[in-house]
């Protein structure tokens, strides 16, 4: 029996190793940035966290088990990271300004998915934006896509 959990721990819960191929990396880095926005006004709410769902399951094309296990993976990233380099640089490696612009969309999404905009939320997606290369025109259109009246 404690085979079976331990199996089940490392086939579906395991971290990924530096060998990991880069898209895994970019998936774990682009959800914990995602979980970061989800935390970041201290009050994880079941919406944000359905809208967090909702975007890893259309932008990586997964089910919801498996979206929910990228998720817990991302959230033991999230909390070993000491700041967001490692996820921004990867992403900025990675991804197009387009690509990028769609990341910062869902994390306006992410933010407004309580029907508030918290200070902090606002702040991280500035410092996020910025830390990606996205120009600040963009950075405003992205969140009046999601918001047209801030």
């Amino acid at each position: 029996m404690l085979e079976q959990i331990k199996l089940f721990f490392e086939k579906h819960l395991a971290l990924p190793s530096p060998d990991e191929p880069l898209e895994e990396q970019l998936k774990l880095a682009t959800v914990a940035l995602f979980m970061e926005m989800m935390t970041m006004d201290d009050v994880c709410q079941d919406n944000e966290r359905t809208a967090i769902i909702s975007l890893v399951k259309k932008c990586f094309a997964m089910s919801t088990e498996q979206a929910e296990t990228l998720m817990f993976a991302a959230e033991q990233k999230r909390k070993q990271a000491v700041d967001y380099y490692a996820f921004t640089s990867l992403i900025n490696k990675r991804c197009s300004l387009e690509e990028k612009i769609r990341f910062i969309q869902s994390l306006w999404q992410i933010a407004y998915a309580d029907g508030e905009l918290d200070p902090q939320e606002e702040y991280l997606v500035r410092k996020i934006a910025d830390l990606l290369g996205v120009p600040h025109a963009d950075f405003i259109l992205a969140k009046l896509r999601v918001n047209p009246n801030p």
